[in-house]
Order: structure tokens, then C-alpha cells, then sequence
């Protein structure tokens, strides 16, 4: 069984959204430093999972819900154009996504596919637009669930509706603090997908390394194939 993180790990190679949008701010004439950017994101991101309207719509809408926030948020967001910033941090996501779905179809015909995210309630038709829902067995939504990662409950909560034991199970995921450090430690076995540049942690290293997720496939083949010998 292989769980998947969502936002950076199915429609990014390993990127995650705040530097995304921040690269589509820049693009359309955002004058803010990526900390403070980072954090204003952060907070357009807890608007976002209060809010009840958000759980029930799609990526594109949900992109636009959050370029729209972040504009409220910006000191400089009044000028920033909206719809060029959107486009352009979705145009990526759907490339990305749409390379990624022949491999988790192949997956899917050998595993059981899961994703446990941090996301704000609307993780089903964000698949689903996406074109990737139909390859999972089972989803889990932090918003939906009330605990998010890296607390071990949501990964529990995620074998427990696959019907899987940790040792049997694979986490794959972009952020080595919520995805790959917790699930190493209920006995997951771990796949960081990161940039190369990027330092890996201290602590427990991740049990293989994937820069972008075609990757993946391999990886589990030559595990399994250890696992056999």
C-alpha cells in the first residue's frame, strides 16, 4: 500500500505551495521578500480552512479562493492581477498532474493507493478535477478528520480504512517534517520527494529519495525486489 501527500507531491515535484504561488506573485509584479510572503500565506491558509464554502469546490476554484485572500492580505495585493496569478500557478499544477496520472494508474493496479493531506475540506473534488481521484482507495482530509500532520492519528486513521499494517505501507511526500519523519516513525517505509538541491534533515533518513515522482515506480519495484530476495 502507498499513501501520497497532495499539495507539492501529486501536482508538484516536491514544491511546495507557498513558493509556487510566491514564484506566480513575483510574475505578475508582487514586490514582497518570500518571508513575509510566507507568511501571509500561512495565514490566507487558515482563512481558507475556516471557511465552510471552500469544501465543496474544485482546484481551480480553490486556487482562485486563495490568489483572493492573499490579495486581501498583501500590502501590495490591490494591484496584483488575479486571474495571471492563478493561471499561472495552476497551469503548472495541471501538467504536473497530468504527467503523474499513468503512473498512478499503473499503481493503482498492483497497490492500494491512499492520500493523507493537510488540506482545507475539499480534498475529494480537487482529486476529482484533477482527474486523479479514481486512482486512490481512500482519501483523508485533515479538515474532515479534525487532526492533521503530522500527528500519528491521521496516518492511523489512513491504514485503518485501507486495511493495511504500517510495516506494509509506504508514505510518499514532499515535506520530510509532516510526511516522512512521523510516518517513519509508526514503521512506514519513506519516499522524500524533493529537489536535489534540497539538505535533507537531520534525524532519520527517508528510505529512498525521488526528485520527481515518475520516479516512484522504480523505487517500489526495487524494494520489492529486495523484499523477495
Amino acid at each position: 500500500m502507498v499513501l501520497f501527500d497532495f499539495g507539492g507531491t501529486l501536482d508538484a515535484d516536491g514544491i511546495h505551495w507557498a513558493p509556487r504561488f510566491y514564484a506566480a506573485y513575483a510574475a505578475v509584479g508582487g514586490a514582497l521578500a518570500y518571508p513575509p510572503f510566507e507568511s501571509t500565506f500561512k495565514a490566507s491558509d487558515r482563512e481558507l480552512e475556516r471557511s465552510p464554502e471552500v469544501r465543496t469546490i474544485g482546484f481551480r476554484a480553490l486556487v482562485d479562493a486563495q490568489v483572493a485572500v492573499l490579495r486581501s492580505l498583501l500590502p501590495d495585493g490591490g494591484r496584483l492581477d488575479a486571474r495571471r496569478m492563478a493561471d499561472l500557478f495552476q497551469r503548472e499544477a495541471l501538467a504536473t498532474a497530468a504527467r503523474n496520472r499513468p503512473l498512478l494508474d499503473r499503481l493503482a493496479r498492483r497497490y492500494r493507493l491512499g492520500v493523507v493531506s493537510n488540506f482545507t475540506g475539499n480534498l475529494e473534488p480537487c482529486l476529482e478535477e484533477l482527474d486523479l481521484r479514481a486512482c486512490f482507495s481512500a482519501t483523508v482530509d485533515s479538515t474532515l478528520f479534525g487532526v492533521a500532520k503530522p500527528d500519528p492519528r491521521i496516518f492511523r486513521h489512513a491504514l485503518t480504512k485501507l486495511g493495511v499494517a504500517p510495516g506494509d505501507a509506504w508514505m510518499v511526500g514532499d515535506n520530510f517534517e509532516t510526511d516522512i519523519r512521523p510516518a517513519a516513525a509508526l514503521g512506514l517505509r519513506t519516499c522524500w520527494l524533493a529537489p536535489l538541491e534540497r539538505a535533507v534533515p537531520g534525524g532519520a533518513a527517508p528510505t529512498v529519495r525521488i526528485s520527481t515522482l515518475v520516479d516512484l515506480e522504480a523505487a517500489l519495484e526495487s524494494d520489492a525486489a529486495v523484499v523477495r530476495a
